[in-house]
């Protein structure tokens, strides 16, 4: 087994400064200061990056900008319910061997001919540094990020078809995204820098809006926002909607170029916002919406 080298570990100065890339927000990113002093943590660290957060606060987005700002290559792997720890280390097609020998496939003698390489060991073996995104680890099943922590941890792994170790020749960028479905395994969260993406403010969505839509009506935008503080809170919605279903329904309401005023209505006939379908995601809430504007009705009546 090899001996793995210790590296020095940069500075946060030496990563946000001068010469160096570091991750700040963009005119297309809206981040906090304290996400970006995360992001930047971890690279100093060395150590993976948990970003938990309400599904639709960008965190698979973050991933994009990381590797933009600090100009290394992505690579994604997204995760799901049926994923393996061993998937992104490597796989060994038995069946196509099995296959290629019964035909007299010469290839069959050399088994590495059958290993299939996994996102990890594309990021290990990248000629220049990687950023490695684990997207949404908690669909998988909960010894998954367990069965990752050595490789994680010593940036090496070993190949017994081919009696090999893997060593990583630049240590990537790891960012795991996860919904906070499940709880992770204590071990696997130690070996982790932690960054909870909390929900924007009325400030910084205004800011998230202007980055995204820079020549929309202030006006429009403005009554669109209001209405989607007060649909984000109803206490009773089962889906409450996040940043990126907030974008989707501007988007359609420049699109329908429908005015202000539409937004701004008291009639309790238009309870439910217009183009709801891009803000409520399943029927429960529909109904609750339909529920509210018939309360509201009788209690006008």
């Amino acid at each position: 087994m090899p001996v793995v080298r210790k590296r020095r570990l940069p500075s946060l100065r030496s990563i946000q400064g001068a010469g160096v890339a570091g991750f700040r927000s963009t005119e297309s990113y809206i981040a906090s200061r304290d996400l970006e002093v995360a992001v930047n943590a971890a690279v100093a660290l060395q150590r993976p990056l948990l970003v938990k957060g309400e599904p639709g606060t960008g965190k698979t987005v973050l991933a994009h900008e990381v590797a933009r700002a600090l100009g290394h290559p992505l690579i994604e792997w997204h995760i799901k319910s049926t994923t393996k720890a061993q998937q992104g280390l490597y796989e060994y097609d038995a069946v196509s061997r099995l296959r290629d020998g019964q035909l007299g496939d010469p290839r069959v003698h050399e088994i590495g001919n059958y290993i299939v390489r996994g996102k990890l060991w594309d990021a290990f073996e990248a000629d220049r540094p990687q950023v490695l995104l684990i997207d949404e680890i908690d669909k998988a099943d909960i010894e998954f990020p367990n069965d990752l922590l050595l490789e994680l941890d010593r940036m090496q792994f070993f190949v017994y078809e081919t009696r090999q170790t893997v060593v990583a020749k630049h240590r990537p960028v790891v960012i795991i995204t996860s919904n906070n479905e499940k709880e992770l395994p204590d071990a696997f969260l130690r070996r982790c820098f932690f960054h909870y993406i909390r929900f924007p403010d009325r400030a910084t969505m205004e800011q998230i809006v202007q980055a995204h839509f820079p020549d929309i009506k202030q006006e429009l935008a403005r009554e669109a926002l209001n209405v989607f503080f007060e649909v984000r809170g109803v206490a009773e919605l089962k889906k409450k909607p996040a940043t990126s279903e907030l974008l989707d329904w501007l988007k359609l309401l420049m699109i329908e170029d429908l005015p202000p005023e539409v937004l701004r209505s008291q009639d309790a006939k238009v309870a439910i916002p217009p183009l709801y379908g891009a803000l409520l995601k399943n029927e429960q809430d529909v109904h609750l919406f339909e529920r509210l504007a018939f309360l509201s009705r009788r209690q006008q009546r």
